[in-house]
């Protein structure tokens, strides 16, 4: 599903949609307390990305992408969390994936940002 031509906010969109997934087949096996943690602060990524884009100035962007980054840290540790504790059957890996190709993203737009505010 095209969402955007922006990389980031296609990418965090599609992750969005994949931690919904992630979040349903949790509730399936009856685990409801890091699967709603994981919900938050997954879809939180590309909501805050959404937020940056009507960004009043550079240093409103630049917070709001920093609070991207936080929330897809957040995420990774969740997925971590969810794969080590074998509380649930799900596959992590290619989110896991996902969610560090979106934190080196964040991580670029945050310090090219910065460095342009300097």
């Amino acid at each position: 599903m095209k969402f955007s031509e922006d990389v980031i906010e296609q990418k965090s969109f599609e992750f969005a949609l994949n931690i919904i997934a992630a979040y349903k087949e949790m509730l399936k096996q009856k685990e409801f307390i890091l699967s709603k943690q994981l919900l938050r602060s997954g879809t939180s990524i590309g909501a805050n990305v959404q937020e940056a884009q009507a960004a009043i100035s550079k240093r409103d962007f630049t917070a709001k992408m920093s609070i991207s980054s936080k929330e897809a840290r957040e995420t990774r540790y969740w997925l971590l969390l969810i794969k080590y504790s074998d509380l649930v059957d799900l596959e992590t890996a290619g989110l896991l994936k996902e969610v560090d190709q979106i934190i080196s993203i964040l991580t670029a737009i945050v310090k090219s940002s910065q460095s342009k505010m300097s």
